[in-house]
């Protein structure tokens, strides 16, 4: 997504000229595009025109339409949002208040007019900086030459590129080999901590000739131990192996256009949100008094500082009740305040589907809160 123009007044409201280049870019704007918005953008529009004889010929016009937002439908195979609501601003060729359907593509500008809260405020950051929608980074390495790259659906933005001259391995003479390695190895894994934010990176690909990506993974784990680095020693499982033909740039495109990696990728992109959604069913079973779905649960937990693990759908914050949406982005920004963290689950994937089918909304907590006398169940989710 680029950003082509921001005007955002201290109380959030305001505009935004977007332009969608990529197919992930129109998710983010279905995201981002609320009913009560004021949308502006080009369209074609049928007019008919009537002669002097009386004759009625009809032709296609392009113009561009203000519409203020009623109605949301987005095509995920034609990659198309399109955009129902009434025209608010004068038009040649369009009456105040008649109806019109936006259709938005990608490289086609258009401009968003709306109260910015925190979560749309964040999906934009993310859609317009490459770095922040890299979910993947990659390291292809070979003795002495390696490249760290972040890896978006549209780019490979290499972060590092490490190279170092290791001596060769003579007989009875390995020591100095074996220490020019690890001096190769430690500003790899420098390049890792300073680069790879697994917060954002959902998967880290480590590919090589031979044994060389086993041996600095091995490596960087001894050392995340020996030095207790737990960005490391966290995300380990995160890490997949894969080999490549050499430690250039160019080797990572063969590794993942290789279809068996390619589901192995995206197996471990989304074990956050897997897992996160496995621990919350065996705490409902094991310890029920730990796990709570629905929104009044939920909020009375954040009230009394209890949640560890907060779970929501991205579909709650596309609802078409306003005040709805602003409360789950209130829920979001009081959790994170306090210290726990927050998943945000994709609707169109099957985690998010299966949080969808326990309101949307679930957290795991840090210690049980007492009952309330009335339990609204599953019915809390449509307050």
């Amino acid at each position: 997504m680029r950003r082509v123009y921001q005007n955002i007044d201290k109380y959030n409201d305001g505009c935004m000229v977007l332009i969608p280049e990529e197919a992930e870019d129109m998710w983010h704007a279905y995201n981002l595009v609320a009913v009560g918005d004021v949308l502006k953008s080009t369209t074609i529009r049928k007019v008919q025109n009537e002669s002097a004889t009386g004759s009625v010929s009809a032709s296609k016009v392009r113009t561009v339409l203000t519409i203020r937002v009623e109605a949301i439908d987005f095509d995920t195979q034609a990659c198309v949002l399109r955009v129902k609501g009434r025209n608010i601003a004068e038009n040649q060729y369009v009456k105040m208040g008649a109806y019109h359907t936006l259709d938005l593509e990608l490289n086609r500008k258009f401009t968003l007019e709306k109260h910015w809260d925190s979560i749309t405020l964040e999906r934009i950051d993310t859609a317009c900086d490459p770095a922040q929608n890299a979910d993947l980074a990659a390291i292809v390495m070979q003795e002495g030459l390696g490249h760290l790259c972040l890896v978006t659906s549209s780019m490979t933005l290499v972060k590092a590129k490490i190279e170092t001259n290791i001596p060769r391995k003579r007989k009875g003479m390995c020591a100095q080999h074996d220490k020019g390695l690890m001096k190769f190895y430690d500003q790899m894994i420098q390049a890792v901590r300073r680069h790879v934010n697994f917060e954002i990176v959902k998967c880290l690909l480590i590919a090589s000739p031979g044994f060389v990506k086993d041996q600095f993974f091995s490596y960087m784990l001894d050392q995340a131990v020996k030095n207790d680095w737990k960005d490391i020693l966290e995300n380990k499982s995160r890490c997949v192996l894969a080999h490549s033909s050499s430690g250039f740039k160019h080797s990572l495109k063969e590794v993942l256009q290789d279809p068996s990696m390619a589901n192995r990728l995206a197996d471990t992109k989304a074990l956050g949100e897997v897992k996160a959604l496995d621990d919350f069913y065996n705490m409902l079973v094991n310890d029920p008094d730990r796990a709570v779905y629905g929104i009044k649960p939920v909020e009375k937990a954040s009230d009394l500082l209890a949640i560890e693990t907060l779970m929501v759908s991205d579909e709650l914050f596309r609802s078409r009740d306003i005040p709805k949406r602003q409360r789950y982005v209130a829920l979001v920004d009081k959790v994170k305040e306090n210290g726990a963290e927050v998943k945000i689950f994709s609707s169109l994937h099957v985690s998010g589907e299966q949080l969808g089918q326990l309101t949307g909304v679930a957290a795991l907590l840090r210690y049980p809160i007492p009952e309330e006398d009335e339990v609204d169940g599953v019915s809390d989710s449509e307050d």
